[in-house]
């Protein structure tokens, strides 16, 4: 859903990490503020939802796949969230970057 190195610096960090459940899967409750941007190929529009007190994002939606709602994986607290199953956009990762084995791998 976040398609370029934008989202490194969205995140100020060294990539983007996201647990992605389908809609019908999802309530959302609460306030929420959204920014919307356009990736930088101008083809995807991204809305991302945090929260007016603090600033943390705690969801975000892709125009390219409107039926998936994507939540950072820091939003759940919890040290052991199991670790990433798919990694895409490989070709903007950071070199020093080891991902675990068994992943799905996507450049892009």
């Amino acid at each position: 859903m976040c398609h370029c190195l934008a989202c490194q610096r969205r995140t100020g960090s060294a990539f983007s990490i996201q647990a992605r459940f389908h809609s019908d899967q999802v309530e959302i409750v609460g306030q929420s503020s959204s920014y919307v941007r356009i990736s930088d190929d101008m083809e995807r529009e991204a809305a991302f939802f945090f929260c007016p007190e603090c600033g943390a994002t705690v969801y975000y939606t892709g125009s390219d796949q409107p039926e998936l709602v994507a939540v950072p994986v820091g939003a759940f607290a919890d040290p052991r969230f199991p670790p990433p199953t798919v990694s895409v956009f490989e070709s903007r990762r950071h070199l020093w970057l080891e991902l675990p084995d068994g992943i799905e791998h996507h450049q892009d």
